[in-house]
This record gives structure tokens, C-alpha cells and sequence, in this order.
């Protein structure tokens, strides 16, 4: 193969994961907020649709994370492997899920629906794109005054 292909490589195989991941969130109705909040809404008309989802993502991911760990280098760059190591569970990773679940639950987006449903226009997306861009800017000013 040559050096351009092999260059390029990890760029075309990004390329297509992030078609897959994105056609999935089309598919499975996670682009869809009213769905996502109808999912979330346990206490009311609660949709368990999205269940099977999250159960099918589990499923291709963990054999997919057990085959990782064993590896040195990623299959496809040659990179050393830069999997999560901790498994402290302290203020921040609380902090940070708790305002993952209540922008979740507010809006109906998290990031990757969230980008899936701006890319099909939708008003709902530019507003939660925006305020994550605003938040992930908060953290960087919090982080480097820490």
C-alpha cells in the first residue's frame, strides 16, 4: 500500500464510522428530542424503545473495548492504545454526569444527536449546539484559572 493511502487511511475509516453512527441516530429516533424526552419521561408516557438502542450500542461496544484493551497500538494508525484508565469516581465525573443528564433531559440532545439534528436544521440542535459550545468554554476559563 502506499505511503498516501495508508496516509489517509484512519481519515476515510473516521469518515465512515461517523456516517454509520450518525445514520443510526437517524434510524433509532436519537436525533428526535420528542422521542428522547419520551424515553426519559418514566414517570409519564414513557417510550422504552430507545432501551433497545442503548442495549444494541452495548452490545457492539463491549466486545469491540474487550478486543482494545488487549492491543498496544490502534489497529489502524499504529498509535499507542489511549484508553481510559481511571476508575475513580469523584466530584468532577458526578459534576460532569449530572449536567450531562439535566441537559439531556432539558433539551431531548445530547453532543452527537445534538450534531446529527443541526446537520437536518433543526432550531432545537443550534440552540443546544450553542449552549455546549458556551459551557465546554466556561470549563476551559474554570480549568485554566484551577
Amino acid at each position: 500500500m502506499n505511503d498516501t493511502v495508508h496516509a489517509r487511511l484512519p481519515l476515510v475509516t473516521a469518515l465512515i464510522a461517523g456516517l454509520v453512527f450518525g445514520l443510526g441516530l437517524l434510524i433509532s429516533g436519537m436525533a428526535d428530542p420528542a422521542k428522547v424526552l419520551g424515553f426519559l419521561d418514566l414517570a409519564g408516557a414513557w417510550d422504552p424503545s430507545l432501551a433497545f438502542v442503548m442495549g444494541g450500542a452495548i452490545a457492539v461496544a463491549l466486545p469491540a473495548f474487550t478486543l482494545a484493551r488487549r492491543r498496544q497500538q490502534a489497529l489502524l494508525t499504529g498509535e499507542p492504545m489511549q484508553l481510559p484508565t481511571s476508575t475513580r469516581i469523584d466530584q468532577r465525573l458526578l459534576g460532569g454526569a449530572l449536567l450531562f443528564g439535566i441537559g439531556w433531559g432539558l433539551a431531548g440532545f445530547c453532543p452527537g444527536p445534538a450534531l446529527v439534528a443541526l446537520g437536518m436544521g433543526l432550531d432545537q440542535a443550534l440552540v443546544f449546539g450553542l449552549a455546549m459550545l458556551g459551557g465546554m468554554v466556561v470549563f476551559e476559563v474554570l480549568e485554566r484559572r484551577a
